[in-house]
């Protein structure tokens, strides 16, 4: 906390910071962003952290416990495109994304997405409508059950891209 103790410097993806340092409660995001969260192999609560000072980052979040690992989200220029299902395995209603959405309730009526696949670009899921609430971090890939990555009981309700104006 309040940058005191030992310090440990990432430029890369971290699965398991306590090989570096027992616990981890301030940090200095110095270039990029990053997102952090409170269990090894990115794993749990998600935090995205972009250039500035997280001094006591807990009380801001509502932690319970420290950074235990932090994936380095690359700077992209590129297209985004996001297919969201409403239900695990790719079932359900299928809607294609190429730009944010505050609401999958409003604009699709949709009142789940358990599975999506990200065809380009790095998104950020929130559990909320208007980016509120827990959030998870998609790099392109297939995501077949949210429930499986440490999500249970989350829903995702709003999604936005992660644009280079954030770095």
């Amino acid at each position: 906390m309040n940058f005191q103790g030992r310090s440990y410097e990432c430029m890369s993806d971290c699965s398991d910071m306590h090989s570096y340092m027992s616990r981890c409660h301030s940090c200095r995001v110095e270039s990029g962003c990053f997102m952090v969260y409170d269990r090894p192999n990115y794993m749990g609560n998600q935090y995205l952290m972009r250039r500035g000072e997280y001094a006591d980052y807990m009380s801001m979040m509502g932690w319970n416990d420290c950074i235990r690992s932090c994936r380095m989200i690359p700077m992209y220029r590129g297209s985004y495109r996001m297919r969201i299902y409403e239900r695990e395995n790719f079932g359900g209603q299928m809607y294609e994304m190429m730009d944010d959405c505050d609401s999958i309730m409003d604009r699709y009526h949709m009142s789940n997405c358990m599975s999506c696949h990200v065809m380009d670009g790095h998104w950020l899921m929130y559990e909320q409508p208007h980016y509120r609430g827990r959030m998870m971090y998609l790099r392109p890939g297939e995501y077949r059950n949210f429930m499986n990555m440490g999500m249970s009981g989350m829903r995702f309700m709003s999604m936005r891209r992660i644009m280079d104006s954030w770095y």
